[in-house]
């Protein structure tokens, strides 16, 4: 394993993903094995791919950072392949374990874009930027982008 990780880190995308192939027919219930070989898969931009290599990670029993990465992954799969309602609920899930991950709730934003839901959507992207940028500018403006990120359609007369 440690070897198809150097070769993704040194960019030789499919050498790494066919090294992960081997491990995993070699360990089909290994769920960072599993995840690995999904990753490799979705840099390749082989979404349709990595799907059931996520969701095999998943149910395997994989945990923390790497779980974080796998919902992450699926999530944005999912949404890729517009399954969005998969989307939709592998990255609420994702949301309700890793409240902290900003990345998560903007691609949850992109899936409710796509499911027609824009105002939910501007409204977990006005306020992800609120929380999340370093910009003096928003930080300025923090309090109102987060009392109107949920009022965009109200007006004040």
């Amino acid at each position: 394993m440690k070897l198809a990780l150097q070769l993704r880190k040194e960019g030789q995308l499919k050498e790494s993903n066919e090294r992960f192939l081997r491990l995993v027919k070699e360990s089909p219930e290994d769920p960072q094995l599993n995840y690995q070989l999904a990753w490799s898969f979705d840099v390749l931009g082989l979404e349709a791919e990595a799907v059931a290599f996520y969701e095999k990670s998943i149910t395997s029993g994989l945990q923390g950072k790497d779980l974080e990465g796998a919902l992450l992954g699926l999530g944005s799969a999912y949404r890729a392949l517009s399954e969005y309602e998969k989307s939709e609920a592998t990255l609420l899930k994702g949301i309700e374990l890793f409240p902290e991950n900003h990345a998560m709730k903007a691609f949850y934003a992109m899936v409710l874009y796509n499911l027609g839901r824009h105002q939910e959507a501007m409204a977990f992207l006005l306020k992800g930027l609120a929380v999340t940028s370093s910009d003096p500018s928003i930080q300025a403006y923090k309090r109102a982008i987060e009392f109107y990120s949920d009022k965009l359609d109200e007006v004040w007369k």
